[in-house]
């Protein structure tokens, strides 16, 4: 995989929050089209990484380079011009809930590319929510949808700005075993339609499992593990054992 295009550069980042060190000298390289989860329990950190790499956290030192951009460097008008490229999923979707399925998908396009003409926006909402499988959803409010279809539509409002990396965090939380089958398949059919590179910030094992080309553990601030899922997994280390057995649903 050495020979593909690093679309993510991360060295030596270090990020504390008063006295408490969170990350403590993490490497990484997103490729072009691959999709990586970083893994890791609760307070362990993996939020506080994306939010470094979309520019919304600066590091305390370290290099973060996005699209071959050094991140904490970027004016304010270069980083909003680099967040078009990216695509964050919130873990709570954050859609707008006075407004339709159709208006918060349409809101992310007159926001971002106001030179669009009403049909060719309409045709980027009808195309998102197709690929997402929500199309006849489009004139409903975000009230009357599951929790699932709130995560697609989530996927849908981002998909419609066409990203070059995708960021996921938490994409399974607080959902149905089936539910988190269908997006963890979603999260993958994105990645094959749209070609794009993702990191998927989980607790999940069952969504690193099926969503992960490689997969870091991120424990004590830093990667102790990282490659494939047998890679990961298949070990004596007592740290990466205990949380197979405390968290995989087989």
């Amino acid at each position: 995989m050495t020979d593909r295009e690093v679309v993510i550069s991360i060295r030596d980042l270090h990020k504390s929050f008063g006295g408490t060190k969170v990350l403590k000298g993490i490497n990484l390289d997103l490729y072009r089209g691959e999709n990586f989860v970083v893994l890791g329990r609760s307070g362990s950190g993996k939020s506080v990484l994306i939010k470094v790499i979309a520019g919304l956290l600066k590091p305390d030192s370290g290099i973060v380079n996005v699209l071959g951009l050094q991140v904490d460097l970027l004016s304010q008008k270069d980083l909003q011009a680099l967040r078009l490229k990216l695509g964050f999923i919130f873990q709570s979707s954050a859609l707008y809930d006075s407004m339709s399925i159709r208006e918060n998908l349409e809101f992310s396009m007159i926001r971002n590319f106001r030179h669009l003409s009403t049909k060719e926006i309409n045709i980027a909402v009808d195309e998102v929510l197709e690929a997402v499988g929500l199309r006849e959803k489009i004139n409903q409010m975000p009230s009357d949808l599951s929790g699932g279809q709130i995560k697609r539509i989530g996927i849908a409002r981002t998909l419609i700005l066409r990203p070059d990396i995708m960021l996921y965090d938490e994409p399974t939380a607080g959902l149905d075993p089936i539910t988190c089958t269908e997006i963890n398949e979603l999260i993958n059919e994105v990645q094959r339609i749209y070609n794009t590179s993702s990191i998927i910030i989980t607790h999940d094992l069952t969504c690193a499992k099926a969503t992960g080309h490689r997969i870091a553990m991120l424990q004590d601030g830093n990667f102790s593990r990282v490659g494939t899922f047998a890679e990961v997994f298949n070990t004596d280390d007592i740290s990466a054992k205990s949380f197979f057995d405390y968290n995989f649903i087989n």
